[in-house]
């Protein structure tokens, strides 16, 4: 089962001082089903509104191109003013990667959307970022140069010619740079004071862009160069943006930054830096506060990244990675911090319904009810589930003892892999059963005219196809708990020997229920190469996971003994 695509825009728009204006754009893109408006954040003093919404590429393409559509009808910049720098009625238009999307793809929808809004609509677009079409233009501060009001002078000069839209500007919208970034997550750290002094100056040591370089730090004349500019000690951190400020309503000061790219300065690591540096000056940072949204592997690095500094394995659940991040990084310091609305992707995950949120005993009636679904193919992933689970379980109760020091290591890196393989057999669960519903819904479909019987014998074989895939899915991945039910067998926790044969049986069962489905799905299957190439694979993984099964149960019979 692949990961859900989900790509997050970050459309700036030229008005923030008219609720009518810039709710009625934001929820425009509301249009396009599977849409979510994640923030709408107007500026008063700026006359901007940052605006965010997410979705999977193709439903935010045409989210962007609706929001472009309605700001043209609503906002005219020649009576805008205000105090940030723009250019267009919609500023500039990011789009991100969050979830199971690449870089170039953003890139793609960038330059797709650029030329359907030039052609369509008007208007100036240039790409910006990594869509750029030149390098100067990477910039967005290039891009933008001379505002609004120089736009005018770039008519006819080929090298402000804008890479799509047409030779004549147009004077009511301006122009737009479009473009695709990494996701910038907006991070302030909180100071236990309400003088602003150590908080800036703490700031100016991180950020990228540095400081003025003193004679006598933190107060003394500057040095400068020859020519009389200042001499620049750049930051710790590259790709940080940072001040200081102080708000009233926390009565506090804060260090507020912008992390344009957490792959390479990572959230937690700024924090322990500036927790470092606040204490060489006796100021206590007392937690951090993350505004908007932020990826879901932000957090979870945090998590990680905190269990390791104490010499915990990390090879927790999700929710038990959050959790550690939220205390760790004082989250909760000045307003409460709920995971659910504050990670993007947990904006898409739908929980209605589903298996997995029942309880134990609810999951077991519906299975003994006369419903046909769920069957034995969501057990064969609960079983699957439960072999992860446990061989995660004895990494855990491996690693931190000190006669297996030297196997703590590689107990975490194998924990990681159970709670990864853990995750992915319980999606499974749903994911057979909502197959098998898609089969029954397609043999529903009317059949009153040869092409309603071509289109229902279609949809029936593609239903009949992906639910044999989703149980052939579970049985090759149950060959991937076998190298982590081996090593703790031989070098984990005696005293869980019993969880390790557990473990073994659940994989077997896992394989084994899953193989049977796939066999049964089959048989309704036409397509002789796709039957050929499935049972191919089924027998092969499986004669390996029964032999694979025997050595884990032989190992746990040597210590039982």
């Amino acid at each position: 089962m692949s990961v859900r695509k989900i790509v997050e825009c970050v459309p700036n728009i030229s008005n923030g001082v008219n609720p009518e204006v810039y709710n009625t754009i934001a929820n425009s893109v509301l249009k396009v089903p599977g849409v979510k408006l994640l923030d709408v954040e107007p500026g008063f003093a700026t006359n901007r509104t940052v605006i965010t919404f997410a979705g999977s590429p193709e439903d935010t393409l045409e989210a962007a191109y609706q929001l472009f559509k309605v700001t043209k009808e609503m906002i005219d910049m020649r009576t805008h003013k205000g105090e940030h720098p723009r250019m267009g009625a919609v500023d500039v238009c990011p789009f991100v990667p969050i979830s199971g999307v690449t870089m170039e793809e953003c890139t793609d929808l960038a330059k797709r959307l650029a030329r359907r809004v030039g052609e369509e609509l008007g208007v100036w677009c240039y790409l910006y970022e990594h869509a750029a079409s030149k390098a100067e233009w990477k910039n967005l501060a290039n891009v933008r140069k001379g505002e609004y009001e120089g736009l005018k002078d770039r008519e006819g000069k080929l090298e402000w010619k804008a890479d799509f839209g047409p030779n004549k500007l147009d004077p009511k919208f301006g122009a737009c740079a479009i473009g695709a970034r990494k996701c910038l997550v907006a991070y302030n750290i909180n100071v236990n004071s309400s003088n602003k002094k150590w908080a800036q100056d703490i700031a100016f040591n991180i950020r990228e862009s540095g400081r003025s370089k003193r004679v006598n730090y933190p107060d003394g004349d500057i040095v400068r160069n020859a020519d009389g500019t200042a001499v620049n000690v750049p930051g710790t951190f590259k790709n940080c943006n940072a001040m200081a400020w102080v708000i009233p309503e926390y009565n506090r000061a804060q260090i507020t930054m912008n992390l344009k790219d957490t792959d390479e300065t990572p959230l937690h690591v700024v924090f322990d830096e500036v927790l470092k540096q606040a204490h060489e000056r006796g100021v206590r940072i007392t937690g951090s506060e993350i505004v908007g949204l932020v990826p879901l592997q932000v957090l979870l690095d945090a998590g990680k990244y905190f269990l390791q500094k104490q010499g915990l394995s990390a090879a927790l659940s999700e929710k038990e990675l959050l959790q550690n991040a939220i205390i760790s990084l004082g989250l909760n310091d000045v307003v409460p911090f709920d995971y659910n609305k504050k990670i993007i992707e947990y904006n898409f995950i739908e929980t209605k319904g589903l298996l997995v949120q029942q309880r134990v005993d609810e999951f077991a009636d519906t299975l003994a009810s006369d419903a046909p679904a769920p069957g034995g193919g969501s057990v064969a992933a609960l079983c699957g589930s439960l072999s992860a689970a446990l061989a995660a379980m004895v990494t855990n109760l491996t690693h931190g003892k000190p006669q297996f020091r030297e196997h703590w290591s590689k107990m975490e890196e194998i924990g990681i892999k159970g709670q990864e393989l853990k995750a992915f057999f319980i999606k499974a669960i749903d994911s057979d059963t909502d197959a098998f519903n898609k089969v029954m819904a397609a043999m529903k479909m009317p059949q009153n005219n040869d092409e309603q019987k071509r289109e229902r014998k279609s949809a029936i074989d593609a239903a009949n196809k992906e639910a044999t895939l989703i149980p052939l899915s579970v049985l090759e991945k149950s060959l991937e708990i076998y190298p982590l039910l081996d090593y703790v067998s031989i070098k984990g926790n005696p005293n869980c020997a019993s969880d390790v044969g557990v473990g073994a049986h659940c994989m077997l069962a896992a394989a084994e229920g899953a193989a049977l489905n796939v066999r049964i799905n089959l048989k309704n299957i036409n397509d002789q190469l796709f039957k050929d190439n499935c049972n191919q694979r089924m027998n092969s993984i499986l004669t390996q996971i029964r032999g694979n099964a025997r050595l884990i149960l032989e190992n746990v019979e040597k210590l039982m003994k």
